[in-house]
């Protein structure tokens, strides 16, 4: 008969079950609190924004870095000339017919009075 202290298997296993449950129990409380909403009592809350924040203004410096960098500056004048030159076209078909509608609204009322 042997003795399980000579065996490796025991010996392996006396030292994993402690590193074990502590994985375990590390596990368990990062899902805790993870699941959890911030505690403003201790300023998570602040923390959390703050960090947003710092993170948002880093995305908006590079969205600027790259549209300066990346975008040629002629492009940029063409497309603001297309754009502008698009919007005033429907800006006068806008009017004419707004005009239309208030012509015709008035020949109507016209039609109108005369019955």
């Amino acid at each position: 008969m042997t003795s399980f202290a000579t065996e490796p298997q025991w010996l392996a296993a006396a030292v994993d079950t402690p590193f074990m449950a502590l994985l375990a129990w590390m596990l368990h409380s990062l899902r805790r609190s993870i699941a959890q909403p911030p505690d403003p009592d201790h300023g998570d809350v602040p923390q959390h924004q703050a960090a947003l924040e710092r993170t948002r203004e880093d995305l908006s410096a590079f969205k600027l870095e790259v549209a300066r960098t990346y975008v040629p500056l002629s492009l940029i004048r063409e497309v603001d000339t297309r754009l502008t030159s698009h919007l005033i076209r429907i800006e006068q078909k806008l009017d004419e017919a707004s005009r239309t509608a208030h012509s015709t609204a008035a020949q109507v009322r016209v039609l109108a009075e005369d019955r």
